[in-house]
């Protein structure tokens, strides 16, 4: 599903763009937790969510409040499951809801692909491979099909920023328990070297970018064992952008204080 919406691609470029990207957990719960107030305090450029968990029939009222011209949804077939939304105020000049030529993500609301001019915005719920053998089968087939769509996309000389719960923690810095948490998904050895391979295509962790070595920074916590009292979590959620864009990236960092889901969010800001 694609349509074109704006002539030019210059847009964004002599701005100053923040992005926040926040696994919301159920986007009519979190409204009711004060999603509006963070909305209103942070105020983002370009917003991404994940995990709706709704279609944009049930939360139209919520969002018209949010305060947003634009808003493009890619929800799951299945009631209540997964789904992305990106919000922003000024119109893209192109989205798209699944990689060229696979439309099989799309009926997961896996994606929402939006062409910003001096970027293309990758929003991009990971799917979670902890529930047995065909959904670690299903999440190792989408992050190769990623990396084959980002590689032939880099090769087109397009900017790229990759956002949202990657469903994979990348480094031992980036959990509370390396050693026993090796075993579970998210962070095995084959999800950790395709973040490698990610990163080699010529990605930058914005939040690594400007703290390399910092530890005890979460972005996701287990509510079944109360893992945001004790800290114990996991960093899964990122925004990553290509190396072109690395001149103009002005700040990234873990809103970790901020309640109102089981992941907080993420921000980046570019000085286009």
């Amino acid at each position: 599903m694609l349509f074109i919406v704006a002539p030019s691609r210059a847009e964004t470029q002599g701005e100053t763009v923040k992005i926040v990207s926040w696994n919301v957990n159920g986007i009519r719960a979190c409204y009711k937790k004060g999603l509006m107030d963070f909305v209103n305090a942070e105020k983002p450029d370009i917003f991404c969510v994940q995990e709706t968990k709704a279609h944009i029939d049930q939360v139209e009222i919520e969002t018209r409040k949010l305060g947003w011209e634009y808003s493009f949804w890619s929800s799951a077939t299945k009631k209540g499951y997964s789904g992305v939304a990106t919000f922003v105020h000024q119109d893209p000049q192109a989205v798209q809801f699944h990689f060229d030529s696979i439309p099989e993500y799309e009926a997961e609301g896996r994606i929402v692909m939006s062409d910003h001019g001096a970027f293309d915005l990758y929003n991009i719920y990971f799917p979670n491979g902890g529930s047995g053998e065909e959904r670690h089968g299903f999440k190792q087939k989408f992050l190769k099909d990623l990396n084959i769509h980002l590689k032939e996309k880099m090769k087109t000389g397009r900017q790229v920023v990759v956002v949202g719960d990657y469903n994979v923690a990348h480094d031992n810095i980036d959990v509370h328990d390396p050693v026993r948490l090796s075993k579970v998904s998210g962070f095995l050895p084959e999800e950790r070297a395709w973040f490698d391979s990610f990163l080699e295509l010529g990605f930058i962790d914005t939040f690594r970018y400007f703290k390399p070595s910092e530890a005890k920074r979460y972005s996701w916590w287990d509510m079944r064992t109360f893992g945001r009292v004790s800290n114990k979590g996991w960093r899964i959620d990122y925004i990553c952008i290509s190396k072109g864009l690395e001149k103009y990236l002005a700040s990234a960092d873990i809103l970790d204080q901020v309640q109102g889901s089981d992941h907080c969010p993420v921000v980046a800001t570019l000085d286009l």
